[in-house]
Parts: structure tokens; sequence; C-alpha cells
């Protein structure tokens, strides 16, 4: 036997399931670092987005646009066998930063 993380003595089988709890949780971490990645290239994009409307005198929010994501992103939630309610949240929280960070590019508070 050898120890655990608490100092406790472990069987093999523990062992096993402590190295394979070790390689799930690295997979965990690299996916939250691909959608750190995503979220701060989609950003990119919004920023993009918001300048153009802030040129041409366009509202910052499009609820239309966003009724479409919404209903797009919770057919590819369920397709995907995640929560679509947890989708929706997501995307609302999204939606609310990107169009927050229009409002400060109309107002002039934002590059």
């Amino acid at each position: 036997m050898t120890e655990g993380p608490a100092g406790a003595a472990i069987t093999g089988e523990e062992r096993e399931a402590l190295d394979e709890l070790t390689d799930i949780r690295r997979s965990i971490d690299n996916i939250d670092a691909a959608l750190v990645h995503l979220l701060a290239e989609r950003f990119k994009f919004t920023q993009q987005v918001g300048r153009l409307k802030a040129a041409h005198g366009l509202p910052p929010a499009d609820p239309d646009r966003e009724r479409m994501q919404i209903h797009r992103l919770r057919s590819l939630a369920e397709e995907s066998r995640l929560d679509p309610a947890f989708a929706e949240k997501f995307l609302n929280f999204i939606v609310a930063e990107v169009i927050h960070h229009h409002e400060q590019i109309a107002g002039g508070s934002a590059s």
C-alpha cells in the first residue's frame, strides 16, 4: 500500500482511481483553457460589431438576433446532450456582456 493525498494508506485500486481522477482533471483543465481562448476570440469579433454599430448609429442590442441565437444554441445543446436551459443562461450572460461593451463603444469609452 502507498499513501494517499491525506497521508492515509491506499490500496492499488484506490491509487488507480486517483490516477484516473488526475487524468480527467487534466482534461477538464485543458477544456477550460480552450473555453477562455474561444471566449477571447469571440469578444474580439463582438468588439468589431460594436464599433461598426457605433459608427453607423445602430443600437447596441439586437433582440431578433439574440432570439435566433438562443434558439440555435438550445438546439445545439439538445443535440449535444447539454441542458438547453444552461446553454441559454450561458448565452444570455455572454450577450449581456457584449451589449455592455457595445454601449461603452457607442459612448466613446472603449476602443
